[in-house]
């Protein structure tokens, strides 16, 4: 089962605390897997694999532009996140997930899973979405044979594509947090501060820039239901919606979740998942989270 809440605007900082205590429970067994939703306001995130070079403004702009800054341990580079813009951090364990051939899911199944997720969520709007090989993420703009699951050519071949979700996860003991950034109605402009995910060759766009009719575009905690939705296709997992942190921490504090028998054969020799940096995204959070619930720009070419 993946249960799921939309948390609205979240400021960073706290939604890396709450992060943190959903780890933990997910680690004692006390939840299911679980999907937070929400957006924030804007900040940069720096992770693992960062380059401070890749941020192209100055402490004093960012200041004055009122972007916080903050160092994380997801892989990856230079990530922004802002109003508009989606933000998923699934709390999962890897364990009790399989692949298409039964085996345990590993970090990159589990990225690739999370873009097959997403480039569906693209698909629900007319906009068909794809891969690029040896680049996380989802794409629009590539050419049709490459849409859907198929990854386009090597980057080095191929210089197409317009980046509108950014991906990037951590693994600890098999527990994974961090996640996606997915542009809705992002002011793409804020893109011009950095070189997002160190990629210097390639735009960023966002959906209401590619859909025919931006005004058909839903709100965000409805976008957030759809994407939330459509996890759940792609992990063949039921889909449960909380109202609130308080139903999750009751949840927790009330039984341990019955986990899946050892997997047999092959699979039962796989090692647990290690710490495992995915190109690319964000995580953060508050115990009075719950109160929280209450000019269309072109691809900026970075």
């Amino acid at each position: 089962m993946i249960q799921y809440f939309y948390l609205g605007r979240v400021d960073y900082a706290e939604a890396l605390r709450l992060q943190s205590e959903l780890v933990d429970l997910r680690t004692q067994n006390r939840i299911e897997n679980t999907l937070l939703l929400l957006e924030h306001p804007p900040v940069l995130t720096l992770g693992r694999n960062a380059r401070r070079a890749n941020i192209l403004a100055s402490d004093e702009l960012l200041a004055q532009r009122g972007v916080s800054l903050h160092e994380i341990n997801r892989g990856g580079d230079v990530t922004y996140h802002g109003p508009g813009q989606l933000i998923g951090y699934p709390i999962f364990d890897l364990r009790s997930l399989r692949n298409a051939n039964g085996a345990r899911l590993g970090p990159v199944d589990f990225v690739r899973l999370i873009e097959e997720a997403l480039i569906r969520l693209c698909g629900e709007f007319g906009v068909p979405a794809g891969r690029i090989c040896g680049l996380t993420g989802v794409w629009i703009g590539l050419p049709a044979e490459n849409t859907g699951a198929v990854c386009a050519a090597a980057p080095q071949t191929v210089i197409q594509g317009r980046k509108v979700c950014a991906i990037g996860i951590h693994v600890a003991r098999g527990i994974t947090s961090h996640g996606f950034a997915f542009n809705v109605t992002t002011d793409l402009r804020d893109f011009q501060l950095i070189n997002p995910c160190g990629i210097t060759n390639r735009p960023v766009t966002s959906l209401e820039t590619e859909v025919a009719d931006p005004k058909s575009l839903p709100g965000l905690e409805d976008l957030a239901h759809r994407a939330a939705r459509q996890f759940g296709l792609v992990f063949s997992q039921p889909i449960l919606v909380l109202e609130n942190l308080d139903a999750l921490r009751a949840q927790a504090g009330s039984a341990i979740i019955k986990q899946e028998p050892p997997a047999q054969g092959p699979a039962a020799r796989e090692p647990l998942a290690p710490q495992f940096p995915a190109e690319d995204t964000p995580l953060q959070v508050p115990p009075e989270i719950d109160r929280l619930r209450n000019t269309k720009p072109r691809p900026v070419s970075v």
